[in-house]
């Protein structure tokens, strides 16, 4: 009997880790969606409340320069060309879900115009999206520069 019971047990612990593990990739796929959404964004910025909607009222965006930015700045940087984006492709992403937080890294090379100033840039990104109200919404992000 004690056998029947300690194989019951461990089919039952079996079973709620696969079920954790399948809960968990949808949480990814949505932090993934929003990261997709602010590059978009970032690329079209006419539309502010898309911006807004992204991320906290506690925002931290941190350049690779060291300026670091609220949410107010980031928009207005974006929305008034002074961040200007041509292109933007995103490598090499990874998601790690802890539980109403996630961790986003990944490699990202941009075209930029920053204010008129033509550019480039390869940066490796750490993004910090906290779920709110059952969305993801970008808490903190940092890049720092490499050569592509």
């Amino acid at each position: 009997m004690f056998k029947k019971w300690m194989h019951l047990c461990a089919a039952v612990i079996c079973s709620m880790s696969i079920a954790h593990g399948a809960a968990a990739a949808p949480d990814e796929e949505r932090v993934a969606e929003q990261v997709e959404q602010l590059r978009a964004a970032m690329l079209h910025p006419g539309d502010r409340a898309a911006l807004d909607r992204l991320a906290l009222d506690e925002l931290s965006y941190g350049h690779s320069n060291g300026k670091v930015q609220d949410k107010a700045e980031f928009i207005g940087a974006l929305v008034s060309g002074a961040s200007d984006f041509t292109s933007i492709a995103l490598s090499d992403q990874s998601v790690k879900i802890s539980g109403d937080t996630a961790v986003v890294r990944h490699t990202l090379v941009a075209v930029t115009n920053d204010s008129g100033k033509p550019g480039n840039v390869s940066l490796k990104i750490l993004m910090v999206w906290k779920k709110d109200s059952g969305h993801w919404r970008l808490l903190a992000r940092q890049a720092v520069r490499f050569n592509a």
